[in-house]
């Protein structure tokens, strides 16, 4: 994409307002932890120590609204610890320039770090470093600097006793997503009755899995309701799948086919109901004609083979997601021991896992190290060219810098954008409201709080809204503190525009393209799908072992892979680079050859063979062949070349020929195949192989 549509397209992106689900009461319970914590501070110290709590609280009501699955007292902890620390040291280093800008300096690469954890401990220790630019502004003594870190974690402390004594829908995230997911496999089991080879974006189950993980404490009182469906949901899918198939399940037209679409508009009705059951915590409630098409009928169309085996297994698993969330939601109150649930660590063994983290992108090539050092660099910058200018506030713009940066192009260009017109939209407003009402302090701080609320209530909305919130939210508070608005508005506006621009320019002086790890995640994503192949066709090689686990975790391996793959796609799609030996024709074939390639595993998934099974050869040789031709594969990929599967096809020829076209393993070897042959269609070089590809994928 040329540098002018690519900037075009992210400014688009920064402008855009979306319409998310309000939460009112919650947004009214973080305005209210503000606006305590200004009310205490003015009633009983001054304005210029409820203007330094009041950050506190407002950054810790801020990351209560991130889609993190900790509970919202330990982010507001969380936040509320580093905010003090950060201001602490800060006021250490405030009396000399040169050593301040160095603690800047270090404490923003630190902070650009955290992403490598994910982007809630990014996020939030980018707040630590909008911190430390803001309050150190205030002069005062060592004393009077860990009064200051106090009453700035007490902001955050007391937004955590809100979250705690006032309870808003406890778990309802956890609900809301896991609803989803359930809806997600209703919706494409309705998709499948008229597209047997609909595709399903796993994201939703990929949220569930991540919404499930809980500590020993989360474990103890999570709702019974909130313990299964999942788990139902993960194997659902490829029975779905197996039955809608007319390679592996009914024929495409005829009185099983009608029989089929009428199981997946049943399982459709089944999930939904459901899904609405764990979302409201209540009764599931079923409509009879659902239930009558999941008996087992005593005359009409009857399905044979593989599909009546699918049919059976979906019959069963509808039954368990019914029986286990139609019953009531109570806390347990046995130990965390007796309950399985997939771990999660506390904040205490949450250290060592965040160390390694960073460890692992401390390099130079790693997106986030890059991140790290181009933010330490232009917060440096920022911060001595601001308090060079004759303006005021010459913080502004290293904190501007610092809250549009991210790892990747399109956020760091679309944020920079909303943020210098929300700004300019924000401080216009409240300059204009100041100008014309005169508010003196307590008025002022009831602004500054209306601002907040507004804030928590459209997050969501888009950056361009909440920098307007915050514009506003700036000049009333500095109007608590006496702070003339003429000068605000203009400081604000160009001191903004300077940080943004900084910000920028770095990116496009020392960036890292997602375009050049195309490639790449294309080779992880194949790695990973190989190994999921490899672990099912091994079940069918020796039934009596044990395999479930390698299964199960080969396949969430698979589906990471995948969802890395395609984060990394959109994100190159919106970058000034060209292509660097994948081409936007080649990127489509090969991302549909190894959709195809999961989905065909996906499918001898669902009709695994029982323990006491005959084992098969054949698909002990194939998988060998597999797993000798894979790391080549991988290689070839990553070093733009076509990957050879000869081998495999060999095996797959004696194969056939020992046993016969018959058989769900065999035919599923036989698409894998074909998928992978897809592949090195896509990937081969010139014109020829390219659109004999995107032919086949279309």
């Amino acid at each position: 994409m040329p540098w002018l549509s690519a900037l075009k397209e992210t400014t688009r992106a920064g402008l855009a307002i979306e319409r998310p689900t309000l939460e009112p009461l919650v947004a009214v319970r973080s305005t209210a932890g503000v606006a305590v914590v200004m009310t205490l501070m003015l009633t009983y110290g001054s304005p210029a120590l409820a203007v330094s709590s009041a950050f506190g609280a407002f950054a810790a009501g801020l990351a209560t609204f991130q889609r993190s699955w900790r509970p919202r007292p330990v982010l507001a902890l969380g936040v509320a610890v580093g905010l003090g620390v950060s201001t602490f040291l800060g006021y250490l280093a405030a009396s000399s320039h040169v050593l301040f800008v160095v603690l800047l300096a270090a404490w923003t690469l630190l902070a650009g770090m955290a992403w490598a954890v994910g982007p809630v401990s990014g996020l939030v220790a980018t707040q630590t470093v909008a911190v430390m630019l803001i309050t150190v502004t205030l002069p005062t003594s060592v004393a009077g600097a860990a009064e200051h870190a106090g009453l700035i974690a007490f902001g955050g402390l007391v937004q955590a006793l809100l979250i705690v004594v006032l309870p808003i829908r406890p778990w309802g995230r956890q609900r809301d997503v896991l609803a989803d997911a359930l809806a997600a496999e209703a919706d494409y089991a309705r998709r499948l009755r008229h597209d047997p080879v609909a595709h399903f974006d796993p994201q939703p189950l990929m949220e569930a899995r991540s919404a499930a993980e809980l500590t020993p404490r989360q474990a103890r009182s999570r709702p019974r309701q909130l313990g299964g469906p999942r788990g139902l949901a993960e194997r659902l899918r490829p029975v779905l799948a197996a039955l809608a198939d007319p390679v592996v399940g009914a024929p495409a037209e005829g009185p099983e086919r009608d029989r089929v679409r009428d199981l997946l508009g049943a399982a459709a009705t089944v999930l939904d109901a459901v899904a609405r059951s764990v979302r409201r915590g209540g009764p599931v409630r079923l409509p009879s004609e659902a239930l009558d098409v999941l008996q087992v009928p005593e005359s009409g169309p009857m399905l044979s083979g593989p599909a009546r085996r699918s049919a059976y297994r979906l019959i069963a698993l509808l039954g368990d997601a019914v029986e286990g969330s139609d019953e009531p939601v109570k806390a347990g109150g046995r130990s965390s021991g007796e309950y399985r649930h997939l771990l999660r660590p506390t904040v205490y063994r949450l250290v060592p896992v965040a160390l390694r983290a960073v460890r692992r992108e401390a390099r130079w090539s790693s997106p986030i190290g890059r991140h790290a050092v181009r933010v330490s660099a232009v917060a440096s910058v920022g911060y001595v060219l601001g308090t060079a200018l004759p303006l005021g506030h010459g913080y502004w713009a290293p904190m501007a810098s610092v809250m549009v940066m991210r790892p990747d192009f399109a956020q760091t260009y679309s944020r920079g954008v909303a943020r210098f017109v929300g700004t300019v939209v924000g401080v216009l407003l409240g300059a204009a409201v100041t100008a014309l009402l005169h508010p003196d302090p307590y008025v002022c701080a009831a602004l500054a709080v209306a601002c907040v609320g507004l804030l928590y209530l459209l997050t969501g909305t888009g950056y361009i809204v909440a920098s307007a919130c915050i514009g506003g939210y700036v000049v009333f508070l500095l109007g608590v503190v006496g702070e003339g608005w003429s000068q605000t508005v203009q400081a604000r506006v160009a001191l903004t525009l300077l940080g943004g621009l900084l910000a920028m320019a770095a990116y496009a002086l020392f960036p890292v393209w997602e375009t050049r790890r195309l490639r790449d995640r294309l080779a992880e994503w194949l790695r990973a799908n190989g190994e999921y192949s490899l672990a099912v066709l091994g079940a069918y090689a020796r039934p009596d072992e044990p395999r479930s686990r390698r299964v199960r975790e080969a396949l969430l391996d698979s589906r990471a892979a995948r969802r890395e793959w395609e984060d990394t796609a959109e994100r190159a799609q919106k970058e000034p680079v060209r292509h660097r030996g994948l081409s936007r024709s080649a990127e489509r074939a090969a991302e549909a050859a190894l959709a195809t390639m999961g989905r065909v595993t996906m499918l001898m998934e669902a009709h695994l063979p029982d323990a006491g099974a005959e084992p098969s050869p054949g698909a002990g040789e194939f998988a060998t062949a597999l797993r000798d031709t894979l790391p080549d594969a991988v290689e070839a990929v990553r070093d733009r070349r076509p990957p050879d599967w000869t081998p495999l096809r060999k095996k797959l020829t004696d194969w056939t020929a020992a046993e016969g076209d018959t058989g769900v393993a065999v035919r599923g070897a036989e698409l894998l195949a074909d998928a992978l042959d897809e592949l090195e269609a896509a990937l081969s070089p010139g014109p020829g192989g390219r659109n004999r590809a995107t032919r086949r994928a279309s």
